[in-house]
């Protein structure tokens, strides 16, 4: 499949079937996310698949939507902050490796047929408590992953974004809004 199918094929997916998830293609994802690239290296993320039902149930507790509740499987994205590079200015690069490496698991999922949703509001204190984190481990998402109990509308696009001539610059910086 072209890059670009594989893109649009992507989407938040918030209803899964009953149905398990192989372990050999929850690997093929789970690797996708440990060849992802981060700022020098570091690799400062760990990732807590959660599959029991008993420790589903109080992941999912985190983030009040019934819909939750249909993902077979939730990965907890964790970002480590004590092994993040930061650069001369200071800014620390957790979030912006975390999220590569979600970027990469999301399609990854998708290119197997796996639905994903990338869930960032939820109880970060709570989760930290249920996953008995260390200080400077912060849980940044959670990840439902499972089979999609819906179809993608892979035109969709064209409707919910911007055009191109709103997002994309040319040798500087220019903000000319698109009249729709």
């Amino acid at each position: 499949m072209a890059f670009i199918d594989l893109a649009k094929q992507r989407y938040s997916c918030r209803k899964y079937l009953d149905k398990p998830i192989e372990k050999t293609l929850l690997l093929q994802v789970l690797e996708s996310v440990r060849i992802a690239p981060s700022a020098k290296n570091k690799q400062p993320w760990h990732f807590v698949v959660i599959n029991d039902k008993e420790n589903q149930e109080k992941i999912k507790s985190c983030y009040n939507r019934e819909w939750v509740k249909s993902a077979p499987t939730i990965i907890v994205v964790c970002g480590d902050h004590r092994q993040a590079w930061r650069r001369s200015d200071g800014k620390i690069h957790t979030d912006i490796d975390i999220a590569i490496a979600i970027d990469h698991m999301t399609l990854a999922a998708a290119d197997i047929g796996l639905g994903t949703c990338w869930v960032c509001k939820f109880d970060v204190m709570k989760c930290a408590k249920i996953l008995e984190l260390p200080e400077g481990v912060e849980p940044i998402a959670l990840i439902p992953i499972g089979y999609p109990a819906d179809e993608v509308d892979l035109n969709r696009h064209e409707q919910l974004r911007k055009p191109i001539n709103e997002v994309i610059h040319w040798e500087k910086f220019y903000y000319k809004p698109f009249k729709r």
